[in-house]
């Protein structure tokens, strides 16, 4: 630890952790479960939420810390490029209003938690199952990580360096999601959103005014990528397409992930969904005004050691230290709920396609509840070591391809709820390709996720996911037409 701590924004910030840690553990007694030795209790709240709960819920969990420090930073790096985050979320809504309550209709029918239980009960696949179940996992793992990355950025604003501080709020985080499950973070998000909220309006209204306004913060971020050779105000001709592309592909993935389903099948019905789908965009204008802090960083002449410093640097050096507390337990918070929701989606994937396929199919509901809370404990600790151990760009780079990985799912997810045309050795061939393919155009291209085509013209930049995608459906669909049909549709 060091000495550069402000004790005013310490202390500010410690009692809204404090806060939300007695709220977790208080969540237990929310709303009242029968018991919490259900799966469908710890893993999914009840399969109860309302139309509030679950706004602030996958809100919460889709809007995260790393969200909150990364989006900034990328603007504050590249410029017009990082707000391709904006359309990504105003896509995916349509698709959110659409698919997911049929979806959610065909998991309360036949009580599945997890999308590999859907897939199972599609097409009677284990190697399916597993293929989903496996890819889910694997790609929430880093996106934890992250979360890790987006609280490490404050402590260090708030002077608390070392991996003691980040150990102990991912110890209490652990521990009370091990006790109250989903609703937890659920409870927690209330408080976490509003937090966020009050921050960023605060921020956009403010924090021009110390810098000479909205035409100077402008100016300024002009003449920094000029004056670095890199970055635009304004997307160039050539990036219209990598920028597209990226967009409806990080879309079409971000409703793919376990954590995003579970506050999905967490609602208790359709036409919740549907409603969220329509309120969900407020979020949308919260992350537009939370990218425009990148060019705020350019206009305050900050200097970062790394570029995710820079709404955590905004905040202390133009802030009051008990405003400062507020908005670093704002962006703590916002770790602490996605990391929640991500482990015990990891969670119902382990012990519903591993444990229950492999190990003990026989397990009853408290043993099942048993599994996911152990087993959500295992994921935090191994998110936790990664970021101790091994250097951020590593997680980074898994969270790169996780995207990447994740979006190969939606043929066998998505495909099934329409129609039983597909038959499963053909996904999981599909899936195969896609998802190797994938990871090697994302190595061939010096792990980044745009690969740069040419159809006999102009060569331009496409986003590796959708590429892998696109070889993933073609590849299902010929082997489909080719493959004799032999094992009917289940569900």
């Amino acid at each position: 630890m060091t000495t550069d701590i402000n004790g005013q924004a310490l202390a500010v910030f410690i009692f809204f952790f404090v806060l939300v840690t007695v709220m977790g553990f208080v969540a237990s007694r929310w709303r009242k479960p029968e018991t919490l030795a259900h799966i469908d209790e710890w893993g999914l709240g009840g399969r109860n939420f309302g139309t509030w709960i679950t706004w602030f819920l996958v809100g919460g969990d889709f809007y995260t810390a790393y969200t909150v420090i990364a989006v900034p930073a990328l603007v504050y790096t590249v410029g017009a490029y990082g707000f391709f985050a904006l359309p990504y979320t105003i896509v995916v809504y349509p698709f959110v209003f659409m698919v997911m309550p049929v979806l959610w209709k065909r998991a309360k029918g036949f009580g599945y938690v997890t999308a590999a239980d859907v897939v199972h009960g599609q097409y009677g696949s284990r190697g399916l199952e597993l293929a989903v179940a496996a890819t889910g996992v694997i790609a929430t793992m880093p996106y934890i990580a992250l979360q890790l990355v987006g609280m490490t950025a404050v402590l260090k604003a708030l002077g608390l360096h070392g991996e003691l501080p980040l150990a102990i709020a991912f110890i209490v985080l652990a521990l009370y999601t091990y006790s109250a499950g989903l609703r937890a973070p659920a409870l927690i998000a209330f408080v976490k959103d509003i937090m966020i909220y009050i921050v960023v309006i605060a921020a956009v209204a403010l924090i021009p005014s110390k810098l000479g306004g909205y035409a100077n913060v402008f100016a300024s971020a002009d003449a920094a990528f000029q004056a670095k050779g890199s970055g635009n105000l304004l997307l160039g001709g050539n990036q219209y397409v990598a920028y597209a592309t990226l967009a409806l592909g990080s879309a079409l993935a971000a409703f793919m992930y376990p954590h995003t389903l579970t506050g999905i099948f967490a609602s208790n019905s359709g036409k919740t969904i549907r409603k969220n789908a329509i309120m969900l965009p407020a979020y949308t204008l919260l992350l537009g005004l939370l990218a425009l802090l990148g060019y705020m960083g350019h206009a305050a002449n900050l200097k970062l050691d790394s570029a995710n410093d820079v709404v955590p640097t905004l905040f202390k050096t133009l802030f009051s230290g008990w405003f400062s507390g507020f908005a670093f337990a704002a962006i703590a918070i916002g770790a602490l709920v996605p990391a929640a929701v991500m482990s015990i989606g990891a969670a119902n994937l382990f012990t519903r396609n591993f444990w229950k396929a492999y190990v003990d199919p026989k397990v009853s509901d408290a043993g099942e509840a048993k599994v996911a809370k152990i087993t959500s404990l295992v994921v935090k600790v191994g998110a936790l070591l990664v970021i101790i151990f091994l250097p951020t760009q590593f997680a980074l780079d898994l969270q790169l391809l996780g995207g990447i990985w994740i979006l190969q799912t939606l043929p066998a997810l998505v495909f099934g709820l329409y129609t039983n045309w597909f038959r499963a050795p053909a996904l999981l061939a599909g899936w195969f390709v896609g998802f190797c393919g994938g990871t090697f155009l994302v190595w061939d291209a010096g792990w980044k996720p745009l690969h740069m085509i040419s159809l006999g013209g102009e060569p331009f930049t496409v986003y590796t996911g959708l590429l892998a995608l696109a070889a993933n459906i073609a590849v299902a669909v010929v082997l489909n037409a080719l493959l004799p049909a032999k094992v009917p549709a289940r569900a």
